[in-house]
């Protein structure tokens, strides 16, 4: 009887694994030439989708299916070559096959008992980063789900630092009833950062910003406002602002933090632009970054891996594991690296397999050539951009990012800007490629993202060609 039991339930995920491969086949097979986005409204999306839970249960295979054809028209081609949305990446094939086993092995990577694999896996995933991104080895770190839970790590990690300083533990004592803990960044720092801070208990409001005209931050206004703070103080720079790509002076910011009197925290929002460092003609952008106290960055956006999956550096991992101590006697004992000693999650999803087996599939030198093709087909669209009549290249392109609008003789600015939110949601419309908009200097603009491994000049032409007939140039 149980041998029958076991037969049905093997028989039965088996089903399901082959359905859910033929369509996952299916759907990367058609990303060449699938629409970026079919752009539905919400109200379409729930028609497709919401129902009442079903009271009695349906085969897993039919499930698949049945989800699928209500919910293609929602689906984005955000791992394809011409989606230039945000900053998304794709997805390589070893990182996808390695996502793969990671679900079908079920580990849970939050600490070494409960799975040694994934432990040590993540060690030489962080280690291999290090080593790519010219980091110094002897920093701590994780793996996270993304940028946004690094740069809480880094933060947190800052407040740690800075607590002690100001002479209590914050992590264990609270912020309550004890000095405050200043935050110095420029105009340009990300939401990301922003909402971290406020989780944390900062405050989104209360940071001190500096100017930061072109995106980089005015290294003399920081230090104007560095001046005007005692005691310590956490500096959040950016290596990749978001509009348009650009990096603060890292090695000026570490000036700043080792002048300061009150000791200061240096922690750099490096998203995307950590990549930089890869490659020798892109490497100046993060010159100093080595520097910094803390570093968060993505792996879903220029690693190629599946999201969600980012990490955090931080060069004191003492007070790394002193902001995150937790302990029960269930997780005692362990005899290797716990990786929740390092982040805020218990349990883990085993992200290390995807980003493992895509560094060994491409190594160093794989890495160079996406990020320099990246950048390469990022140039020759900024050029096109300023090359073309009608548009216009809102600020220099030194990454992957571009940011332009389409602009008209005699428009004022409201239509100009009304004009750039319309193009937007035309392109995204138009199914070609997918776009995202923005405001510049407080402008309306739109903005794409070079960041796909599988992106090339003819998927940069595909764009050239949406722009130009949503514009009218063609």
């Amino acid at each position: 009887m149980n041998q029958a039991i076991d037969s049905t339930t093997i028989a039965t995920m088996e089903r399901a694994l082959a359905r859910a491969d033929t369509l996952a086949r299916s759907f990367l097979a058609s990303l060449p030439e699938r629409p970026a986005s079919h752009v539905p409204s919400p109200e379409e999306m729930a028609a497709a989708l919401d129902e009442a839970l079903p009271e009695t249960g349906s085969d897993p295979a039919a499930v698949l299916d049945d989800w699928f054809n209500r919910a293609e028209r929602g689906i984005t081609a955000s791992p394809g070559p011409r989606f230039f949305g945000f900053v998304t990446g794709g997805v390589t094939p070893a990182a996808l096959a390695g996502d793969w086993l990671a679900s079908a092995i079920d580990q849970n990577a939050g600490l070494w008992a409960s799975s040694p694999a994934a432990a040590q896996t993540e060690l030489v995933v962080l280690r291999w980063l290090k080593d790519l991104f010219g980091l110094p080895a002897a920093w701590s770190g994780a793996l996270t789900s993304g940028a946004t839970m690094a740069n809480l790590v880094g933060l947190i990690a800052a407040r740690q630092w800075a607590g002690r300083r100001l002479g209590f533990d914050a992590s264990a004592d609270g912020l309550a009833g004890h000095p405050p803990i200043v935050v110095a960044s420029s105009t340009e720092i990300h939401l990301s950062a922003l909402k971290c801070l406020g989780t944390l208990g900062f405050g989104r409001n209360q940071v001190r910003k500096a100017s930061a005209p072109g995106g980089s931050v005015d290294v003399a206004a920081l230090a104007s406002l560095l001046r005007a703070i005692n005691g310590p103080v956490i500096i959040v720079g950016n290596a990749g602002e978001v509009n348009s790509g650009h990096f603060d002076d890292l090695a000026s910011l570490a000036e700043l933090r080792d002048a300061h009197p009150g000791g200061a925290w240096l922690h750099v929002d490096a998203a995307f632009g950590l990549f930089a460092s890869v490659s020798p003609r892109l490497a100046h952008l993060t010159h100093g970054i080595e520097r910094a106290d803390s570093v968060a960055s993505d792996a879903h956006k220029w690693l190629n891996v599946p999201y969600d999956s980012g990490f955090a550096f931080v060069r004191d991992g003492a007070i790394l594991r002193e902001a995150f101590a937790a302990g029960g006697a269930y997780v005692l004992g362990s005899a290797g690296w716990d990786p929740y000693t390092h982040v805020p999650e218990m349990s883990r999803r085993f992200r290390g397999l995807a980003a493992w087996c895509t560094l060994k599939a491409f190594g160093r030198e794989g890495y160079r050539t996406i990020v320099e093709r990246c950048t390469d087909n990022a140039a020759a669209f900024a050029r096109w951009i300023e090359m073309t009549p009608g548009l216009e290249l809102m600020n220099p392109a030194p990454l992957n990012i571009v940011c332009f609008r389409l602009v008209r003789e005699g428009l004022g600015d409201a239509a100009t800007d009304a004009l750039n939110r319309m193009a937007v949601g035309a392109i995204q419309a138009d199914g070609r490629v997918f776009v995202t908009g923005t405001i510049w200097n407080g402008h309306a603009a739109i903005r794409a993202a070079f960041d796909n491994w599988q992106t090339t000049l003819d998927d940069v032409g595909r764009l050239q060609a949406a722009v130009e007939h949503i514009s009218g140039l063609e």
